[in-house]
């Protein structure tokens, strides 16, 4: 892969590591600098046959799922040169060529919320909400496929429960307004949906109206169909208006015999959408939503990250 005059280390960084010890590039950050190249994700296949192409300036590390092989240029003075791609396996299938539109990780101190999002911290745990309201409403960050054609979208996301989320919004119809208690994805103006992650109120709790539809709650929005993962963060009735850090949502972990249906559908936590030949240039926008004001329910978001193809 490099020329003989350049020896490899044989020092092995989980993905982890080496964010860390890059901690003042954000993978936001590398979609809108000129100088850092969009990453984008090889099969084991692709870089075999690229292996030639990378330059020696270029360090090729593994990051989060379902990057595989991503490049950033950075100089070899960071002393970090590995020999070889490592190749991971793909949650979202399809072959390579996946290209990161969204990152955030607020287990990292380093990272904050969106604009807009309130922070919300308990114990170790830091994720981003609604602003303080005392109504329904969402709060929305938008991310721009920057002129790339896309016909495939691939993400997910971890929230937590805050209060008495109701997962459907039964009165509300409408993809503009706060349809649920969780995180809409949708893509384009006017906003077509990708996916919805309703927050439920309990996971073992049967009141058929505020729980998981997966658990025999109210249906989903028909403009929504089976395009969603419901999760509740605490089982139970008494929820009093505090954050729920012990069983992260939308993770396909935790559930409880009612909500174990929930937990055992194709991808979690991965959601892919596959527009066949139908590509588009749409900017994809995350929401976090709820049907009452925060000091009643919130679904706030520690993690997510959304792929585009």
């Amino acid at each position: 892969m490099f020329s003989t005059s350049i020896q490899p280390t044989e020092t092995v960084l989980t993905s982890s590591e080496l964010i860390d010890s890059f901690s003042t590039v954000q993978p936001t950050e590398m979609l809108s600098t000129s100088s850092l190249p969009i990453e984008t994700v090889l099969t084991s296949s692709e870089s075999t046959d690229s292996s030639s192409s990378v330059q020696p300036t270029e360090i090729l590390f593994t990051s989060s799922l379902p990057i595989e092989a991503s490049s950033v240029h950075f100089p070899l003075s960071s002393g970090v040169m590995p020999h070889q791609t490592n190749v991971l396996p793909e949650p979202c299938g399809s072959g390579g060529g996946w290209t990161r539109l969204a990152y955030l990780d607020m287990s990292n101190a380093t990272q904050n919320c969106p604009s807009g999002f309130k922070l919300y911290q308990s114990g170790g745990v830091r994720t981003c909400g609604r602003p303080a309201t005392s109504s329904g409403g969402c709060v929305s960050v938008q991310f721009p496929s920057n002129g790339i054609s896309y016909s495939q979208i691939c993400g997910r996301v971890t929230g937590y429960q805050y209060g008495s989320t109701d997962a459907v919004s039964e009165s509300v119809n409408n993809i503009n307004s706060h349809y649920l208690d969780g995180v809409s994805i949708t893509r384009g103006s006017p906003r077509q949906h990708v996916w919805s992650l309703y927050a439920a109120i309990s996971s073992d709790y049967n009141n058929s109206i505020n729980i998981c539809p997966c658990a025999g709650g109210t249906s989903p929005q028909s403009f929504v169909g089976n395009n969603y993962f419901c999760e509740a963060g605490i089982p139970g009735t008494q929820i009093a208006q505090i954050l729920y850090t012990s069983d992260p949502l939308w993770d396909g972990q935790g559930c409880d015999s009612l909500e174990s249906p929930c937990c055992n559908v194709p991808g979690i936590p991965w959601f892919h959408r596959d527009y066949g030949s139908t590509t588009t240039t749409d900017y994809i926008e995350l929401r976090v939503c709820g049907d009452e004001g925060t000091n009643n329910d919130d679904a706030p978001v520690s993690y997510y990250e959304i792929y585009i193809k």
